[in-house]
């Protein structure tokens, strides 16, 4: 069940843009926003039925505020407050990045040592070092969502939402494995290890 609850919501966080803005071609915000409501309000009910009460509020603090701006934008019929949900997605991942930084395992930390167990002190700077530019990445997504909800047509917002964003998070990803890579060429036995072993050879030891 919690495979199946995270694989749908990586399909509703790619399909929501494109949904809505169909959606938006041939109803009203209104409606669209009672349409959402009632995919959002079934998750979150699995959600809360699932959630151990210790971690309750920090579990349902994004969807409920999700909720909470899509019934605005129910009871206004104003666009704005249904395009604003991947704004309220990247402003909970920054928080989620940017609080990790206050504690001694950021998460870019915790991502690398699923691959590699025991870090050396520059890994762990380093690592401290991407979750920053996560922080910064996920703020100039928000802003840039943001501005497209307010000022862009909804077939803009809706093809940076729907794909532009997630080819730059890709890119990020990516980006961040090679660097770390080239910089420490420590490498597993993958073939992307392989290809990038290649391109920056082990330093010799002695």
């Amino acid at each position: 069940m919690r495979v199946a609850l995270a694989i749908l919501n990586v399909v509703l966080a790619v399909v929501y843009p494109l949904a809505i803005w169909w959606s938006l071609t041939h109803f009203s915000p209104r409606l669209v926003g009672l349409l959402a409501l009632a995919v959002v309000v079934p998750l979150l009910a699995l959600r809360f039925r699932r959630a151990e009460r210790a971690h309750l509020v920090a579990l349902l603090r994004v969807p409920l505020v999700v909720m909470t701006v899509l019934l605005l934008g129910v009871a206004t019929d104003d666009v704005r407050f249904v395009l604003a949900m991947p704004v309220l997605i990247n402003g909970a991942l920054l928080l989620t990045f940017a609080g990790s930084l206050r504690g001694p395992m950021p998460i870019i930390e915790r991502f690398a040592r699923m691959q590699e167990p025991t870090l050396s002190d520059a890994q762990r700077a380093h690592c401290r070092q991407a979750t920053w530019a996560w922080v910064a990445f996920f703020g100039l997504n928000a802003t840039v969502a943001g501005a497209l909800a307010l000022a862009a047509p909804v077939a803009w917002w809706a093809a940076y939402n729907g794909g532009i964003a997630y080819g730059l998070m890709g890119l990020m990803f990516a980006g961040e494995y090679v660097v770390r890579k080239a910089r420490f060429r420590d490498y597993g036995r993958g073939p992307h290890d392989r290809l990038l072993a290649k391109l920056f050879p082990p330093r010799e030891t002695r």
